[in-house]
């Protein structure tokens, strides 16, 4: 099952309104991210050798789905930039400093969608505009449906993956340290990874 719209197998000259599956079109509504269930995370190189892994603790968001129309779907994230957790104190501390994030003078990262597609199957695309450190650049986000379900209490829940690229230097994120053996100790490439799980609005 898709979410933004899909036309049904016997259906391909209907108009829009009549051409998506009514599974989908029920899932039209307003949702918000359920953090205790999702994970907003990311991936850097580091020493030219391995991966270091992140995520973020504290954030808020919420999705409007249209199973009619996905042009009319739209994502919104924010996300506290001091619940930065890379599982190493000192290396978070660091982050949040002015070498990097400067979470006193800059707190929060934002997320807004200005656009969404399908693309075939159960995967879609997110693009919108990411706001960081004072500095605001478009961002794309390829997501997988998961699927929708009512859980034991329930809610009715919506899950997504997602993942995305970035430069970090876009954002003016440019500390870095030479290696003797050359190379740099922090990537530019950035990988950003989102776990969703929302809970449609009563």
């Amino acid at each position: 099952m898709s979410i933004f719209g899909r036309k049904s197998e016997t259906t391909t000259t209907a108009t829009p309104a009549t051409a998506v599956n009514a599974d989908l079109a029920a899932l039209t509504g307003d949702y918000t991210i359920d953090p205790a269930h999702s994970t907003i995370g990311f991936v850097a190189r580091h020493a030219m050798v391995t991966n270091v892994k992140g995520k973020f603790t504290d954030f808020t968001g919420s999705l409007h789905l249209d199973g009619v129309d996905p042009a009319r779907s739209t994502a919104t994230l924010d996300v506290r930039m001091d619940s930065i957790d890379t599982g190493s104190a000192d290396r978070d501390g660091h982050l949040k400093s002015a070498d990097f994030f400067k979470t006193e003078e800059f707190p929060t990262m934002t997320f807004r969608s200005t656009g969404a597609e399908a693309l075939g199957g159960d995967d879609y695309r997110i693009t919108g505009e990411l706001s960081l450190l004072g500095v605001t650049k478009p961002l794309t986000i390829d997501l997988e449906f998961n699927g929708a379900a009512k859980d034991p209490f329930g809610n009715e829940r919506v899950g997504f993956e997602g993942k995305a690229e970035i430069l970090r230097s876009d954002w003016g994120l440019t500390w870095n340290a030479a290696l003797e053996t050359g190379g740099v100790l922090v990537s530019d490439k950035i990988k950003l990874t989102f776990d969703i799980s929302a809970i449609r609005a009563a």
